[in-house]
């Protein structure tokens, strides 16, 4: 009996095995479904910047009347706007793009308590991702420049990657503009200090890759001045 009971053990164990593998294998494909269809949506977007900040900032906060601002301004400069999609500074970034009948895309992603698209995207520039991989390789393609306002975890994981990208020559050169000296301070002074001066895990060249500001026309000429010098080339 006991050796039958081996065998139905050894049977279910197979079989949950070879579901996983099957499971596996048909997420590849989800994956690529969703590459493909932000290529073909993103493919002539033309020139923009990705703005990023918090889900959380609302309406009557300073930081969210900043972003709106700042999108604003980057339409009248010919750029587009790309945001994550989603509530707070997204939304502003999306609301002063739609003001200034510019590009107004939308990255969203599904989240199990948030977070839902907002209004202000272009109706065929609202693209739905699963997986937060393939929605930032849409966010580092197809930006000219990256503008990052206050926000969490996430706002952290798109700036530090994108520093990263950079600095290790896996993506071209562009601006990353961090708003708000009063929230980002405490970071880059850490950043220098810490991580460069003291331990030498970066080079003083790498904090040349970080431009703060704290409105909305040094946001925008930060962008402007970097693309008076180099050549805007096309990634979309």
């Amino acid at each position: 009996m006991r050796a039958n009971d081996e065998k139905i053990k050894k049977a279910f164990k197979q079989k949950t095995w070879n579901e996983i593998k099957i499971a596996d294998s048909w997420q590849i494909f989800k994956v690529m479904a969703e590459f493909v269809e932000g290529f073909e949506k993103m493919a002539s977007i033309g020139p923009c910047v990705s703005l990023f900040g918090s889900a959380r900032t609302e309406p009557e906060n300073r930081y969210y009347i900043l972003a709106e601002e700042i999108a604003y301004k980057l339409t009248q400069s010919g750029y587009g706007v790309i945001t994550g999609g989603g509530p707070g500074i997204m939304e502003a970034a999306n609301r002063g793009a739609q003001r200034g009948d510019g590009i107004s895309a939308g990255l969203n992603i599904k989240l199990p308590f948030e977070q839902g698209s907002n209004p202000y995207i272009d109706a065929d520039k609202l693209i739905t991702f699963k997986h937060f991989f393939v929605r930032k390789v849409m966010f580092q393609k197809y930006a000219q420049g990256f503008i990052v306002l206050p926000g969490g975890f996430g706002t952290f994981d798109e700036f530090f990657e994108s520093a990263t990208l950079i600095q290790t020559g896996k993506i071209g050169k562009f601006p990353i503009v961090l708003v708000g000296s009063e929230f980002w301070k405490g970071l880059v002074d850490w950043i220098e200090k810490v991580v460069q001066e003291e331990e030498n895990n970066i080079s003083p060249a790498d904090m040349e890759l970080l431009t703060v500001v704290d409105s909305a026309e040094e946001a925008v000429d930060v962008i402007n001045k970097f693309y008076s010098k180099y050549l805007l080339s096309p990634n979309f």
